[in-house]
């Protein structure tokens, strides 16, 4: 009899059975060490998908040659120079990720600007301008990293002109397309009077 219990028990709790399977499902049960490993899983993925969806590369970086930097600038050494037509041009290295200075780096072959050609000047003037705060304000009225003045013509850009630097940047590099050709005509412009 004892032969048969064991033999019977064999074939209900060996592998691929029924039974087996109903084991496994009671070791997953909630508080177990499956779960938990289960769970640590899910949030590692979770983590993973939102930080991937944080960043869109929209140009792979790339820095000037060694002969487009030496047509942009004199021989002064400085890494600024300037090129035809009194535009000065201020050479740079892509910026830290996850900036407005990214943003504005990925965005600017949309206008039309290389990156490795023109983002010096465009650190420069915002640098000078707002510090690239996107609440900036002064005196004047004018707001954000652009120092658009009044502010509120960033709303052809976007409602949320007032706190997206994406938005204010986009209106930005708009209107320096407009007015100055691009940011190293803007940075010559400001350099000669103050404001651009």
């Amino acid at each position: 009899m004892a032969v048969l219990g064991v033999a019977v028990g064999a074939a209900v709790f060996g592998p691929g059975s029924g039974a087996f399977n109903i084991a496994q499902a009671v070791e997953a049960g909630p508080g177990s060490h499956t779960i938990a490993l289960l769970e640590a899983e899910r949030a590692q993925l979770t983590a993973m998908t939102t930080a991937a969806r944080t960043l869109t590369v929209v140009v792979r970086p790339k820095l000037a040659s060694p002969a487009e930097v030496a047509a942009a600038t004199t021989g002064n050494g400085t890494g600024t120079g300037t090129g035809g037509g009194g535009i000065i041009y201020v050479t740079s290295t892509p910026p830290n990720p996850n900036t407005a200075q990214s943003i504005a780096y990925n965005l600017m072959a949309s206008f039309g600007f290389s990156p490795t050609l023109y983002f010096g000047c465009l650190v420069d003037l915002w640098n000078r301008e707002s510090g690239w705060v996107y609440d900036a304000e002064n005196a004047s009225g004018a707001y954000g990293i652009p120092q658009a003045l009044p502010g509120s013509k960033m709303a052809s850009a976007g409602p949320d002109w007032q706190t997206n630097p994406a938005t204010q940047i986009a209106w930005g590099l708009g209107y320096i397309k407009q007015l100055y050709g691009n940011p190293c005509g803007a940075w010559s412009f400001e350099e000669a009077n103050g404001y651009y």
